[in-house]
């Protein structure tokens, strides 16, 4: 059985400056020590939750995607997080899955946070994207799609064994994040991994992290709050099995069909 380490930064973010944000978190990927294979960042990781991406997009040729190669090169690392992208003349909030090659799979967020004002901003995604490595599919989402059960719901036996969500979660409402975050791990039977910031963004709307990682049966296997944190953790694709075999839940779901 194979095992997967994977490293979750959670940290404060400097608002709408790509400088101070890429400069910091060159900085704390560089201090990792351990060794790790994935490296996950929160949303919007070099602007914060900006709502003005006529002013700080990229095209997927710019700074930032130049620099996710940069560090997944020099670190040998699959670095993602989401940030602002224009292409084809839309804007898009878009995770970012950057191999070491500098190769990448992309993601486009699909629920935008219409509270505020993302749908009017940016456009949403309609495809999922399960990335793969050393046997492990990994399925990526962004924030406010982990209020979307169906989005996230696995749709055979085993479709994705780790889920992870890159997020700007405000701390008045976390309770919601920390909740849904296990509800995902369980009803899906998989590790879900939540990435969130820590701070006041522009808006005085503060973020206490709770950045977590929770285990198949929804078990918290970590867990950090209203502070910076870089923490390293490796997963275990037989504890994985284990649960799947144990309780073979799924087998018992509706199916059903998502349209675009």
């Amino acid at each position: 059985m194979s095992s997967l380490t994977i490293t979750l930064i959670q940290t404060n973010l400097t608002w709408e400056n790509k400088k101070a944000n890429l400069d910091m978190l060159a900085q704390k990927i560089e201090s990792i020590q351990e060794k790790t294979e994935v490296v996950i960042l929160p949303e919007m990781f070099s602007t914060g939750f900006s709502m003005k991406p006529k002013f700080f997009s990229e095209p997927m040729s710019g700074e930032t995607i130049e620099w996710m190669k940069k560090m997944a090169s020099s670190k040998k690392i699959i670095l993602t997080g989401s940030v602002i992208i224009e292409d084809d003349g839309k804007y898009y909030n878009r995770l970012i899955w950057m191999l070491p090659s500098g190769d990448y799979g992309l993601y486009d967020k699909r629920h935008l946070f219409a509270y505020a004002d993302e749908h009017n901003h940016y456009s949403a995604g309609n495809k999922r994207l399960i990335a793969q490595v050393k046997g492990w599919k990994i399925n990526l989402q962004v924030c406010y799609d982990l209020r979307f059960p169906v989005w996230a719901r696995q749709q055979s036996e085993a479709e994705y064994d780790v889920l992870i969500y890159v997020a700007n979660w405000p701390e008045r409402r976390i309770a919601a994040w920390k909740t849904l975050l296990q509800a995902r791990a369980i009803e899906n039977q998989c590790y879900v991994i939540g990435v969130n910031r820590v701070g006041n963004d522009g808006n005085n709307i503060y973020h206490d992290g709770n950045s977590m990682i929770v285990d198949p049966l929804g078990e918290i296997l970590y867990h950090k709050a209203n502070e910076e944190d870089i923490s390293t953790y490796t997963l275990q694709k037989e504890k994985l099995s284990e649960v799947r075999e144990k309780f073979p839940f799924r087998r018992d779901a509706d199916s059903f069909e998502i349209l675009p």
